[in-house]
């Protein structure tokens, strides 16, 4: 047994113990926070500018790129974005605009190209961001092409994932982001070699940070979720790791309850327990115990403080990893995503867009995390952290 996997067996004994005793890890005391903090469009703007122009966040698992010149564009809180695998192996991402008059350089939501060319103008530029085309060049005027290449965003291929830093010119480490704890935790799960089976994405009427919280709290499962998820895992029980911006947590399956009154002894009870990590700023990454992954990743709307994209992924091994046929493969992994799409849409939405709706009331009173709710404090702590970074400099 690694040591990795002697420290989560040593955690999920943990776990074991709150059963028997009808207790959870906690944090010191409750935290109170505000409604506006879901409402207000200052602070949105402060959040897009103070946490997504300065940290990065993942955009996407890198197999959706496999190949050079693959590319995906998608909707910053701040840009526009195009992220395309360059020639060598590596990866670009840039603000989707054309140079010369501002229009949209790629509509498509995925696809493979050599160049990306305008349909305005049909101004053209290489994957690499430079300009490559100026129609009618002869009568355009003299321009320094050199100053009109694609902006470029901050980009770096980690763990198999695309973070991005949703500003042009900052620096991007994310290994410093990430700390050397679950920069560790991370390189554990060897994600580089799995492959992201679906992903998609949703536009919801919520702020981000409510439907963040949604998927850091296990203390609703039983409440929401009791013909599905509150099923299959036990409610209000974590053994929790806080890694300052960032954590991770153990929730034990019903499937361990056999050992409440039994001695596992040295057996590993992995396959009892979802290891769930809150990744700063904005997603929640589940391991699942056939050690497929859950990605699941909330971006603020670029105005509106009552909206957001929310995108889900399912990060499966790959076929010739696994001793499945293509058939059994696909229905396996299908089977995963409409569990998870069913719950989403029928459960949590509906419950979300609710809760909006209330938090918009002139009147809304103040509210409260509990102790019990470990993730959600250190993801507010965080946040709040990041927001006031700007004061203190």
């Amino acid at each position: 047994m690694t040591e990795f996997d002697a420290k989560r067996e040593e955690r999920i004994r943990r776990l074991l113990e709150h059963l028997r005793n009808d207790t959870t890890d906690q944090f010191e005391g409750t935290v109170s926070f505000s409604p506006t903090e879901f409402t207000d469009a200052d602070l949105a703007a402060r959040e897009r500018e103070l946490i997504f122009a300065r940290v990065p966040s993942i955009v996407a698992h890198s197999s959706e790129i496999p190949e050079p010149n693959d590319f995906i564009t998608l909707q910053l809180p701040r840009n526009n974005a195009i992220v395309v695998r360059q020639p060598d192996g590596g990866i670009k991402a840039f603000v989707n605009q054309c140079r010369h008059r501002g229009a949209l350089l790629e509509e498509a939501a995925s696809g493979k190209c050599r160049l990306f060319s305008c349909g305005y103008h049909r101004w053209s530029y290489d994957t690499d961001g430079t300009l490559r085309t100026i129609t009618r060049d002869n009568t355009f005027g003299d321009l320094d092409r050199s100053q009109f290449g694609l902006l470029e965003l901050p980009a770096e291929e980690r763990h198999g994932f695309i973070w991005v830093i949703d500003s042009v010119g900052a620096e991007i480490d994310v290994a410093a982001w990430l700390g050397p704890e679950m920069d560790e935790v991370l390189a554990g799960y060897k994600l580089d070699n799995l492959v992201s089976f679906r992903a998609e994405g949703f536009d919801e009427p919520c702020n981000w940070k409510l439907m963040q919280d949604a998927f850091l709290d296990g203390y609703h499962i039983q409440y929401a979720h009791p013909n599905t998820a509150g099923k299959i895992v036990h409610t209000n029980v974590y053994a929790f790791e806080d890694y300052g911006r960032h954590c991770r947590w153990l929730a034990p399956r019903k499937t361990i309850d056999r050992w409440i009154d039994e001695d596992p002894g040295d057996q590993s009870l992995a396959k009892h327990v979802t290891e769930s990590h809150l990744l700063l700023p904005n997603s929640t990454l589940l391991r699942l115990p056939d050690n497929h992954f859950e990605l699941l990743t909330f971006r603020p709307d670029p105005v509106d403080p009552g909206r957001c994209r929310m995108e889900m992924r399912v990060i499966v091994p790959r076929l010739e990893e696994t001793s499945y046929d293509e058939e059994t493969w696909n229905k396996r992994w299908q089977r995963n995503w409409q569990i998870l799409l069913d719950v989403l849409h029928a459960e949590d939405f509906p419950l979300l867009r609710g809760s909006q709706r209330a938090l918009a009331s002139q009147d809304a009173g103040p509210m409260v995390f509990g102790r019990n709710e470990v993730a959600n404090q250190v993801f507010h702590r965080e946040t709040q952290r990041l927001l006031a970074a700007d004061d203190a400099s």
